[in-house]
């Protein structure tokens, strides 16, 4: 129960870390410009880092890489869960003009909807944190230099 225990925790610190930067950059009107966004990457990333780490010292001598990749995937998947779903609150009942503002900005004429808009954000949020695991992973794997791994080659 332990190993679930961390991705959900670490997500939902996650999500609230997003969601305080996206109402912090509403303040200041900047939240209708998507550069700001890819500091959320930063927010997901020192997030998921924190989490594969806690994953790693609960596992001790058992972790696997496989079991990790996916603790860290399953925390970024449930704290873009969470943000998603305020930001759909956010874009419909707290400020209902807002995807007006972020559709003028693009300047195109697409007709996106509430939908199209929610499962971007969805989308991007499960593409970085899954190259976010996979990275990560790379840092926190075991050392295939050992003893014990020269029996397994060639």
């Amino acid at each position: 129960m332990k190993s679930i225990s961390v991705p959900v925790k670490y997500g939902l610190i996650i999500a609230i870390g997003l969601i305080v930067y996206f109402l912090i950059l509403s303040l200041f009107g900047a939240h209708r410009y998507p550069i700001y966004s890819f500091f959320n990457s930063v927010i997901m990333g020192v997030g998921m880092y924190f989490a594969m780490k806690t994953y790693r010292k609960e596992k001790g001598t058992k972790f696997e890489y496989q079991k990790g990749f996916f603790a860290g995937l399953l925390t970024g998947v449930n704290a873009t869960i969470i943000f998603t779903i305020f930001f759909g609150l956010y874009a419909t009942e707290f400020h209902p003009g807002f995807l007006e503002e972020l559709i003028f900005i693009w300047k195109t004429d697409w007709f996106i909807n509430i939908g199209m808009l929610l499962f971007t954000v969805a989308l991007m949020g499960i593409a970085t944190s899954l190259v976010l695991s996979l990275t990560f992973m790379q840092l926190l794997k075991d050392s295939w230099n050992t003893t014990k791994a020269k029996k397994h080659t060639v």
